[in-house]
């Protein structure tokens, strides 16, 4: 028996079909955002650490601090 020319499926099938698509295409939507916001956020760590010590290594350069004051923040930004 035919139905509108969709066979068996009808319209309603149809529908489901490209429902289930769309479904599909946005978890995998999701899963490329929630790896790509996992690796940037991986990232940004370290190039804040790296700039910290960056600024650290110029007030020492420009007499801001002693070298004892140096080594001692040094220090607390590695641990």
């Amino acid at each position: 028996m035919m139905y509108g020319g969709y066979g068996m499926m009808g319209a309603f099938g149809i529908v489901s079909m490209f429902a289930q698509l769309l479904i599909l295409v946005l978890i995998i939507y999701l899963i490329v955002i929630g790896i790509k916001k996992l690796s940037v956020k991986d990232v940004a760590p370290q190039h804040k650490e790296d700039r910290s010590l960056e600024i650290l290594r110029e007030r020492y350069a420009k007499g801001e601090i002693t070298e004892e004051e140096f080594k001692k923040m040094k220090k607390e930004l590695t641990e």
